[in-house]
This record gives structure tokens, sequence and C-alpha cells, in this order.
């Protein structure tokens, strides 16, 4: 098995809560200072960043998933990720058709920039990314196996934006096989709150909004092989609990 150190959810300056720094070549660059092996951009509700930081981050020897941060009708953040590039754009699509078109106030809420390799804008986003989308939450393990994606309840522990918080608790009927957690140290007591998540692979991320909160190669994954599939298989491998 190897050893994958991972941060699968960054913000690029494509989220309008995202500094103007976060550009995907100074996320792949900060990435790649970190020794990161694994890295996702997961913008708020939008792929529209992937293409460039997939295409820089091979360059730099570092495997970006395709992913997003989506906002469900319930305003929980559930991190969406994708071995194909083709499916991730499909899913933004089909989010962007789910979303309320209120247009972005920049002064207010902050730019939503699209960028090439080279940093330079080369467009905008123009209508708000942090609303929520008319996607349900317990809809999404059937809209994630229609665009060949997985499914991540983000910072569960926080207390906004998150399963527990807007939700209450997890239902023993959920679908999810791995969820995200700010602080690990809390595992144990939302264990045993939430049985379901003993069943769960666990993974803690930075959200970086900013560069030099992008994570140091603290947490791994183990994968059978070092590509995206591979990766999201690790993710999702089902707990022993018996």
């Amino acid at each position: 098995m190897l050893k994958l150190s991972y941060d699968l959810h960054i913000h690029s300056c494509l989220s309008p809560c995202g500094d103007e720094d976060m550009t995907p070549a100074n996320i792949v660059g900060m990435s790649s200072l970190k020794n990161l092996d694994v890295i996702a951009v997961t913008d708020h509700n939008s792929c529209k960043n992937c293409a460039v930081v997939l295409k820089l981050a091979e360059q730099a020897g570092i495997i970006a998933l395709p992913g997003m941060e989506l906002c469900t009708m319930e305003e929980v953040h559930v991190l969406c990720l994708f071995a194909e590039l083709e499916d991730a754009m499909r899913f933004d699509a089909f989010v962007s058709e789910q979303l309320m078109k209120i247009p972005n106030n920049e002064k207010a809420f902050g730019k939503q920039e699209i960028c090439d390799e080279e940093d330079h804008i080369i467009g905008t986003e123009p209508y708000l990314l942090i609303n929520a989308t008319n996607i349900s939450f317990d809809n999404l393990g059937k809209l994630m196996k229609e665009f060949k994606g997985i499914h991540i309840p983000a910072h569960m522990d926080k207390n906004s934006n998150s399963v527990l918080s807007n939700l209450g608790f997890i239902s023993p009927d959920a679908d999810f096989l791995v969820a995200e957690l700010a602080d690990i140290t809390r595992l144990e007591e939302l264990s045993k709150r939430n049985p379901y998540l003993k069943q769960c692979n666990i993974i803690t991320d930075s959200d970086a909004h900013e560069l030099g909160n992008i994570n140091e190669a603290i947490n791994y994954l183990y994968c059978e092989s070092r590509n995206k599939e591979a990766i999201l298989k690790a993710l999702v491998r089902r707990v022993d609990i018996s």
C-alpha cells in the first residue's frame, strides 16, 4: 500500500471567500512546498478552476482530484470528488442549474475569478456561489452514482453548514462512507453520539482560504496505487465494525 499525504478541501479565488492569492498556480506551488501528494480544489458550487489545477498539479508531480464543495438545500456543505474532469464538469453544469441566480456583489462577498495556467484572470462567475442549491442532502448518494463521484459531508464538527449542525443527526440509512472533521480529536466524542460514523473513514483537511493555511504533509491515505481511481476507492473503503 502507498502512503499518500493529502489535503482535499482547498478553496481557490473562484470562491468568493477565498483570498485573491489562491490562484491555481499558487495553490499547486504551495502544495508542492508542503510535500503534499494529493490535493483537491473544492470551490463553492463550482469546478471551473479544476481543469487548470489538474494540469499544473500533473506538471508538479501532484495528484489533483477535481471537485467542489456543494451547498445543499439544507445548507449542508458536502465535498464532491471525482476521478475524471469530464464527470466533474458534468456535475458543475448540473449544479449551476440548481443554484439560485443571485448576482454576485464583489464588494460584499468577494471576487469569483477563473484563471488560466499563468494565473491570468480569464473570466468571473456572475452569480453568487455560496448560496444553497436545490439539491437535497439525502439525494447525493444517487447523484454521485450518476456522475461517478463520491460525496463527503464536510467539517461535520462545525457549528454551521454541517450535517450535524443543520440536520441535527445522521440517519442510520445514510449512504456516505467517508466524512470530514475539522478537529480529528473529536471523533470519539462524535461517534458515541452518532454511531453511523464508526463505519466511516474519517479525513481531516485544511478548508484553506489562504495559501498559508494549506495543510502540511501530516495526514495520509493508504492506496493500492498512485492514481485518482485508487484514491477514491481508498476514501470509500468500508470500515469493518464487527
